[in-house]
């Protein structure tokens, strides 16, 4: 049976240069690869220790990407190791398979959101209603399933972020703060439900996970193991599980650390299942 791994992207396993938390002296610094260009200029990177564990993880297990990031921004990647069959985009609101959009997952997401969440349209009214211009930057829409803001953080009233949380937890949404972006997301948007369905697609009985984010949660308690890196969302609010392993290293290194993790369990599948 093969070994699943979905792992979370941005400050899991790639960084921005903004991320990396390089604390060591300049010398002893770790050499990096550049994963993703945007707009001709360097935008994500990994340590050159991690990408080749990336690369030896792509031969030991099936390694699926799971990203809130829409799919053209997921095309931008350039990871190393054998390109994944399955991805997973938008928060699993988009099932890639060798690269092309599964329609019939992405029917079945969107029919779920229609049920089940007030509609988008009501949502980003309202974040365009109460965002202060005076330290919003962007507001976005992300596929037609999700909207998020880009904000000045040091401006950002943390007041406002709590009650836009209960309004939306009101409404069948849920919102992350993650660095400079601000995300509202519907409930039943998550990335934990599209990588059931690989698991079932792969016959995989072992799913190892790692992310940063609230909206990495569903997705590391639906797994049978899980690593979080020492920053971002979960470990700021102290969030762990029965099964998740909160890691000290923070940046580049937990990227690297969270992958000799993976590789470990992946190699040692009856150890990682007990």
């Amino acid at each position: 049976m093969p070994v699943l791994v979905a792992s979370d992207l941005d400050r899991t396993l790639i960084y921005s240069s903004a991320a990396l938390a390089l604390t060591m002296p300049d010398a002893r610094a770790p050499r990096l690869l550049c994963v993703e260009v945007h707009e001709s200029k360097p935008l994500s990177y990994m340590t050159e220790t991690a990408s080749q564990l990336l690369t030896d993880l792509g031969d030991a297990a099936v390694f699926v990407p799971t990203t809130t990031r829409t799919r053209k921004q997921y095309q931008r990647i350039n990871l190393p190791g054998p390109p994944p069959k399955y991805a997973i985009c938008a928060n699993g609101g988009h099932l890639l398979v060798d690269g092309v959009c599964d329609p019939d997952w992405h029917a079945r997401v969107t029919a779920r959101l229609a049920a089940e969440c007030a509609p988008l349209d009501d949502v980003r009214a309202h974040l365009e209603r109460t965002a202060d211009p005076a330290w919003v930057r962007k507001h976005r829409v992300a596929e037609d399933l999700f909207v998020y803001l880009v904000v000045e953080r040091e401006l950002l009233p943390e007041e406002w972020v709590k009650e836009l949380a209960v309004w939306a937890e009101n409404r069948g949404w849920t919102v992350s703060l993650q660095g400079r972006k601000i995300y509202a997301v519907p409930k039943p948007l998550t990335k934990s439900a599209a990588v059931r369905e690989v698991a079932h697609r792969t016959g995989a009985d072992l799913t190892l996970a790692a992310g940063d984010s609230l909206l990495d949660a569903d997705l590391l308690l639906a797994a049978d193991r899980g690593w979080r890196p020492g920053h971002g969302e979960l470990a700021d609010a102290g969030w762990t599980a029965p099964a998740i392993s909160a890691l000290p290293e923070r940046g580049a290194l937990a990227g690297e650390r969270i992958l000799r993790e993976f590789l470990r369990a992946a190699r040692q599948p009856d150890q990682a299942a007990g």
